[in-house]
């Protein structure tokens, strides 16, 4: 995947960051379906904290986390950006049904 996708303008016809827009939709949205979709985001969570502990004792995860080497990269950025962006469409397309 290439995160040029992910370059961001203030000024862009978008006016805003990933970030932004997911909270701009969030507030403007139906409770209802923004709970259902962070329900979702939690669950998906829990299923990779199980991955882990399956291979790796908690200290270790904990180790893991803070010294992960992506931690404040403009990887870890284009990530998270990319999961906003993932958050707001499910939102959006649930909006629209």
């Amino acid at each position: 995947m290439s995160w040029d996708l992910f370059n961001e303008d203030e000024n862009d016809i978008f006016s805003g960051t990933p970030k932004s827009k997911f909270w701009d939709i969030v507030k403007q949205s139906n409770e209802e379906i923004v709970e259902d979709v962070f329900d979702k985001i939690v669950e998906e969570y829990a299923i990779m904290e199980k991955l882990l502990e399956q291979f790796m004792s908690d200290e270790e995860v904990e180790r893991a986390f803070s010294s992960m080497p992506i931690s404040d990269s403009a990887e870890l950025e284009n990530r998270k950006k990319g999961l906003y962006m993932q958050f707001t469409t499910e939102i959006v397309q649930r909006l629209d049904s």
